[in-house]
């Protein structure tokens, strides 16, 4: 009975761990290794948070507005958007969110540099974008210009370093 019930909560486990694509896809198909172990059960993770909460944190402060309002605020201040693309099932989104974008170091350099938006795919603009910027799986982080060009697109949980690695490079004009 107690071989049972352990090899139930492993394969309750995997499935979690498995519910979404956790490698990490750079531009041009590059890959980059995931740490599978970091992406918890869905019941241990926390929900992203609302504009709201998120502004007395530190870390990455994202905006709420039209998609549209997102790419000429980013056309006129001559910034990227940076696009959390998730949705509320998604372990490796509630990591990302709890583990990497409320870090201070990367929190000061997106608020800087970025148009920082977060959409959950399944509801409001979310489906209408996942036509506009195809999706292979969750979470997707995009950079896109003001003009609507996906700049770079990485798939999977990413560390604070490669998040800001990335951020960096993109800024610089290097699409690592």
């Amino acid at each position: 009975m107690k071989n049972t019930s352990l090899l139930s909560v492993l394969v309750a486990l995997a499935l979690v761990l498995n519910a979404c694509n956790t490698t990490s896809t750079k531009s041009e198909g590059e890959k980059t290794a995931v740490s599978e172990s970091a992406a918890p059960a869905a019941s241990e993770a926390q929900a992203p948070q609302s504009e709201a909460t998120a502004s007395a944190e530190p870390g990455i402060q994202f905006t709420d507005a039209a998609w549209k309002t997102h790419l000429a605020k980013a056309k006129a201040e001559n910034k990227l958007v940076f696009l959390d693309a998730y949705t509320s099932w998604c372990g490796p989104c509630k990591m990302l969110q709890k583990n990497v974008f409320t870090q201070p170091t990367v929190g000061d350099f997106f608020n800087k540099e970025f148009i920082n938006v977060k959409v959950d795919m399944e509801k409001g603009e979310g489906p209408d974008l996942a036509l506009q910027y195809p999706l292979d799986g969750y979470p997707t982080l995009f950079f896109i210009d003001g003009d609507g060009k996906v700049v770079k697109k990485v798939l999977g949980y990413i560390s604070p370093e490669e998040l800001l690695a990335i951020g960096k490079g993109v800024k610089g004009g290097n699409a690592l």
